[in-house]
């Protein structure tokens, strides 16, 4: 099991860092990288969806996939 910091769960992880850990995924997964290239658009949505509730909060999540699949 994953070690939270200060053990925090929930909603009582600062919201700014429930933002964060997607945007970080999001933008690791989407670009080449050293060691690896970068996944598709659709594969790294997916990636965050099947984390929903598990290592991402889902109402973040929902705002999220909105916003990405609105970009031009």
């Amino acid at each position: 099991m994953h070690q939270r910091p200060y053990k925090l769960k929930g909603e009582a992880i600062p919201l700014e860092a429930r933002i964060f850990a997607i945007i970080d995924v999001y933008d690791a997964l989407s670009h080449d990288r050293p060691y690896r290239k970068a996944w598709p658009k659709q594969k790294v949505i997916e990636y965050i969806l099947a984390e929903s509730g598990k290592h991402f909060d889902p109402n973040v999540v929902e705002i999220f996939i909105k916003e990405i699949q609105n970009e031009n």
